[in-house]
């Protein structure tokens, strides 16, 4: 079976979540020198070793044995994983976003102000894309794929170019409004090509990736209300604001932002006044409108992918 560890990004652990703990018996080097447990003495930096127990989360210690038996505690932070030390080696600085910011070459307004639903507690979600220049693509120095800034009232995430587009032509929900809400706050002309060739991302992938995600809400509401009697009414309203957006999506080819016709029914949902087999109810009859949208469409089966893959080599000599 393949370690689910080396599944992640990570040449840089520290993002890491900090539920997520690098398996029993996989191979690693510390990057620290690190005291022996019962001795005076300490394991070198560059040591390799096992570990041996993992902790509960990532804030608590490793336990890491040597081939001569000795054992130490580590942090995750002071661990990396022995196959992945060149990849760490060659990784962006951590405080490398702040400068790849001034590449962002689109950015736009999503959630709750971008749906229709916000209120005077609202944060600003702001999505968009970078793209650096050319020779920062061919180092070896690889770039982040991703990009987080958050403050108090504003939560900001820049995509790299290529990694939105693949995750566009998966009709991964997130991204498809972020192209197709109206409220923009900055589009270069780059930008400005891919909005006007936004449709070649949609096809019936969209009821696969939309059905996949409420298949899976929904199950996660199932679970906590069975087992504490209550459920997360955020996600719920979501759930059913999505079932809206992909009925939409397959009956018109257009993603649905602005919500406001439903905002009545979403809010409600969302400051609890719906019981949990009232969403549920609600949920089914959506999910079978959307099924018979996605008979009827005339979405084609498959995204246009010589048409994304050409506007991205153009966009990669632009920036030579």
């Amino acid at each position: 079976m393949t370690n689910p560890y080396e599944r992640q990004d990570y040449r840089n652990l520290r993002s890491l979540d900090s539920k997520f703990v690098i398996p029993v018996g996989s191979q690693v080097v510390i990057q620290v020198d690190r005291p022996i447990v019962n001795s005076k003495t300490f394991k070198k930096a560059g040591s390799v070793g096992v570990v041996i127990k993992i902790p509960s989360a990532n804030n608590e210690t490793y336990l890491i044995q040597f081939s001569d038996e000795l054992v130490v505690e580590a942090r995750i932070d002071q661990i990396v994983l022995r196959r992945a030390m060149v990849d760490s080696l060659l990784s962006s600085p951590q405080d490398e976003a702040a400068r790849l910011k001034e590449f962002v070459i689109y950015r736009c307004q999503v959630g709750s102000k971008a749906f229709g639903l916000s209120t005077e507690s609202s944060d600003d979600d702001i999505r968009g894309i970078f793209l650096p220049t050319a020779t920062r693509h061919w180092s070896l120095y690889k770039l982040p794929e991703q990009l987080e800034f958050q403050d108090d009232e504003r939560d900001e995430v820049f995509w790299e170019l290529e990694k939105f587009l693949r995750l566009a032509l998966k009709a991964n929900p997130n991204i498809l409004e972020t192209l197709w809400t109206e409220i923009v706050l900055e589009a270069d002309p780059i930008a400005e090509k891919l909005l006007i060739i936004r449709s070649a991302f949609l096809s019936r992938h969209i009821h696969k990736t939309y059905s996949g995600y409420v298949i899976s809400q929904f199950r996660r509401m199932t679970k906590s209300f069975e087992k504490t009697g209550a459920f997360k009414t955020k996600h719920a309203m979501h759930l059913i604001r999505l079932l809206y957006s992909g009925i939409e999506a397959i009956r018109t080819g257009r993603i649905q932002i602005d919500v406001g016709e439903h905002r009545e029914e979403l809010l409600a949902i969302r400051h609890g006044h719906f019981t949990f087999e009232e969403i549920r109810k609600k949920a089914f009859s959506l999910d079978r409108e959307f099924q018979k949208a996605f008979a009827t469409t005339d979405l084609p089966e498959h995204p246009d992918f010589e048409t994304v893959n050409d506007y991205l080599i153009d966009a990669r000599r632009s920036r030579t």
